[in-house]
């Protein structure tokens, strides 16, 4: 196990130094969105009954925090190693190709706890944020987390560039994020555009997880839970059969 711990060790690092970038500014900028929604809607929206909108707002823009930098950490580590050439050096490693995936895919949770912990406690000393089934909310925040950080494993190893990485990104998860329910509850769309809303499903991640503070979900979190794993062991056995053939990663 020591290549393991080595490589775990590599990746944790790898963010801990530039811990200013890696997760005071995904804070920031997080915060930045509640103090913009709390003073445009506070007075205004009332999603659940006697839940402020601003305490709604929190588990999302928590949940969002953290996935979208599980996928920031995975893929930038890849297609770094794959543009500078060290990726050569995990894959001539004595390291099964699980416990590769599995060193990156700690390392991203690590680094998404990490954010959406910290946007918690700051958000914790202005708002009153119940946190009722914290075990339900800390499932669904690892298994989330997973997921994306599955997901930046394959973005990375697929793309060749930066930019292809951005299009990744901007195109495919930062869409299913913004709609997931982050900002709103489904039952407030068009019949339409609920059914949609199911077949995201970062829509199960965010709605499992505001279950675990208000007790108080879109649907039943069993469901949300059921298909974020199904989610998770479908992309993290794509993501190892890419290791496996070495796909974009052996030239």
């Amino acid at each position: 196990m020591t290549g393991f711990f080595t490589l775990l060790y590599k990746e944790l690092l790898r963010f801990w130094k530039v811990g200013f970038q890696t997760i005071m500014a995904p804070m920031v900028s997080t915060l930045l969105y509640l103090l913009i929604f709390f003073h445009v809607l506070e007075a205004h929206v009332e999603v659940y009954p006697q839940v402020p909108y601003t305490t709604f707002l929190i588990p999302g823009l928590v949940m969002m925090a953290v996935i979208q930098n599980a996928f920031a950490n995975s893929s930038s580590s890849i297609i770094q190693s794959k543009i500078s050439g060290n990726i050569v050096f995990i894959l001539l490693s004595p390291l099964s190709y699980q416990a590769i995936f599995l060193a990156y895919i700690l390392a991203s949770i690590a680094r998404g706890l990490l954010v959406g912990l910290g946007v918690y406690i700051v958000t914790l000393i202005f708002f009153d944020i119940p946190l009722q089934l914290p075990v339900w909310a800390l499932l669904f925040v690892v298994l989330g987390s997973a997921i994306l950080g599955a997901l930046g494993l394959i973005a990375g190893i697929w793309a060749d560039k930066f930019d292809e990485l951005a299009a990744f990104q901007n195109f495919i998860i930062l869409p299913l994020t913004f709609l997931s329910g982050v900002f709103y509850t489904i039952h407030s769309l068009p019949v339409e555009w609920q059914y949609l809303s199911h077949l995201n499903p970062f829509f199960y991640m965010i709605d499992g997880f505001r279950y675990g503070f208000f007790g108080i979900s879109d649907i039943s979190p069993y469901i949300s839970l059921a298909i974020v794993a199904i989610c998770l062991l479908m992309i993290s056995m794509l993501a190892i059969q890419l290791l496996k053939k070495g796909y974009k990663l052996r030239h």
